[in-house]
């Protein structure tokens, strides 16, 4: 069983599809006691950072992920679900995350140019990753995989060694880390056609 966490702000129906694509049951709850017995986490997100630890810490949630993290269940953060696990954010000023990764989750430039072209924020499309690491949920997955973005903001760990894999858009930046029983991408791996459905039954493998 597969538990994606409902606080209001993510795009659970696709992600339940995918798991579902590749053979997983996964379910969607608002209930914090679901996620204290859960075996596996999701925790999707589209939206502000604020916004959604305020969701986390008023929905029950905060203390349930810690504790599934601390226990050493596999766990996945998609897009804002990867940045809320950092220490902080600086979306509209600086806010707490949830401190599981120590780093922070900065905007990109509004000037970043590739190739002569002036590149727009934010982050939108199809872009490649490059493996650092061979984290979990990258078995099978080929090295310069294309996957699908929407982000104005990006993380910077305070370790180099969490960097499961990097993204070119103007700049080189973290596109999804890897510490322990954590993993996170950056981009949306239920938009990412077969390389995403790779991904998820990997993390369902775990």
């Amino acid at each position: 069983m597969i538990t994606i966490i409902d606080y209001g702000m993510g795009n659970l129906r696709s992600v339940q599809k995918g798991f579902e694509k590749v053979g997983f049951e996964a379910r969607v709850t608002d209930d914090p006691r679901d996620v204290e017995k859960a075996e596996r986490l999701v925790l999707p997100g589209v939206g502000a950072f604020k916004d959604c630890m305020d969701n986390l810490r008023k929905g029950g949630f905060v203390d349930p992920i810690l504790e599934h993290v601390a226990k050493g269940r596999p766990f996945l953060g998609i897009c804002l679900g990867l940045q809320l696990l950092f220490s902080e954010s600086e979306e509209f000023g600086h806010h707490q995350g949830l401190g599981i990764v120590p780093g922070k989750a900065v905007r990109f430039a509004a000037d970043m140019r590739q190739g002569g072209e002036e590149l727009k924020v934010p982050h939108m499309g199809w872009n490649q990753i490059s493996i650092e690491r061979q984290a979990p949920i990258y078995q099978g997955v080929a090295e310069g995989a294309s996957v699908y973005f929407v982000h104005s903001y990006y993380v910077v760990p305070e370790d180099a060694k969490v960097v499961a894999t990097t993204t070119d858009y103007g700049m080189t930046f973290c596109s999804s880390i890897w510490q322990d029983n954590v993993m996170a991408t950056q981009f949306h791996p239920e938009k990412s056609q077969q390389v995403g459905l790779q991904i998820l039954k990997n993390f369902g493998d775990i």
